[in-house]
């Protein structure tokens, strides 16, 4: 059978190139008689996969000297906990911007360590906007501002990087990382779960500032102290290490690709050009305001919700697969991180142009 065109969330599709080296080695890598999956992760040969991942991640991201990048295992969702353990360093509460479900888990969380200022909230909206960046009056006493840049169910994202000053700013990036460059200076702790746009499940990327490190309370478990991660190497107990080496497999494609400056052309192309059907079209429709919609995920909606199940059948059958939207949210969804290749979206932009011309 012949590969599809994957439009999941996540797990999301992986790089072809990259599955098929990973399918080269499984049984042998490097020449060791062994899969990665079957090394020790103290032994020289996993430390140098662990070691080149790092530095492919870094020289993607530009991610500069006094920034520590953890492998950390518990998906993004135990980041929602993590990240006040290691940053609230005696303060009573933190900023959060809610604007869409998963901030709003977010939010939920941190209400078990520390009192919660909900600086915007765009639930009235049915999260399809994000805050104007001059209405955000955020506390200067905060302990960190948290925000989610991309909402990946809704389908919603910031076009501008919170000003916090002094305060540090923490962003969960685990459905936009890797679509474009960023300034990573701008923000104290950045973290994303790997089964979008770096690998397999299993596997969260933490990018935090030095001075943010080793503040944790003392009695916080030691498998939630950044400092752990930071002083055992990510690799304190046995890491996610199959995820890990096919996240250092990615990095390399990415920096193949001609790194993020190539990535984000690509990335912008095609998400213009399926915008762009969408609003050409009656029959299809996006909620979201024009100037917050995600890149990563694009939701839309058919002029009649009878005819989705059929949208999605017929899709399947011409190999578009993974098309239907969140269950909170109904109608379509296509995910378009890095693996998908342009042709995939001009595959569903014409699939899409000759369904509505079968309901004319």
């Amino acid at each position: 059978m012949s590969r599809v065109y994957n439009f999941s969330a996540g797990p999301a599709a992986l790089p072809t190139e990259v599955l098929a080296q990973a399918q080269a080695e499984m049984l042998d890598w490097n020449n060791t008689g062994v899969s990665v999956m079957e090394m020790s992760h103290r032994g020289k040969d996993y430390m140098s996969i662990a070691a080149k991942a790092e530095a492919n991640l870094r020289q993607l991201m530009m991610i500069p000297d006094n920034y520590k990048v953890l492998f950390v295992q518990g998906g993004a969702s135990s980041q929602f906990a993590m990240v006040p353990i290691n940053l609230l360093n005696g303060k009573k509460s933190a900023d959060y911007l809610l604007t869409g479900q998963w901030s709003k888990k977010a939010v939920a969380e941190v209400k078990r360590y520390c009192h919660v200022n909900v600086v915007a909230d765009t639930t009235n909206s049915h999260f399809t906007t994000v805050p104007a960046a001059a209405s955000l009056e955020f506390d200067p006493d905060a302990a960190y501002v948290h925000y989610t840049p991309n909402e990946t169910i809704v389908g919603v994202e910031f076009d501008y990087i919170p000003e916090t000053g002094d305060v540090p700013l923490v962003a969960d990036m685990s459905s936009t990382i890797l679509s474009r460059a960023i300034d990573v200076s701008k923000f104290g702790v950045i973290y994303a779960g790997a089964q979008k746009n770096i690998g397999p499940a299993g596997l969260t990327i933490v990018i935090v500032r030095e001075d943010l490190i080793g503040n944790a309370d003392a009695n916080m478990p030691v498998m939630f102290d950044y400092k752990t991660f930071v002083d055992y190497d990510s690799m304190y107990n046995t890491p996610p290490t199959y995820s890990w080496y096919f996240a250092g497999l990615v990095f390399a494609w990415g920096l193949k690709q001609g790194g993020m400056s190539a990535i984000e052309a690509t990335n912008k192309r095609k998400a213009e050009k399926l915008y762009k059907a969408i609003d050409d079209s009656a029959f299809y429709s996006n909620p979201v305001d024009v100037h917050c919609r995600s890149w990563m995920n694009v939701p839309f909606i058919l002029a009649d919700a009878n005819l989705d199940t059929a949208f999605i059948e017929q899709a399947a059958a011409k190999g578009l697969t993974s098309l239907k939207g969140h269950r909170s949210v109904g109608g379509m969804r296509a995910s378009i991180y890095n693996a998908m290749p342009e042709v995939g979206v001009d595959a569903l932009i014409a699939f899409m142009k000759d369904f509505e011309k079968t309901q004319a």
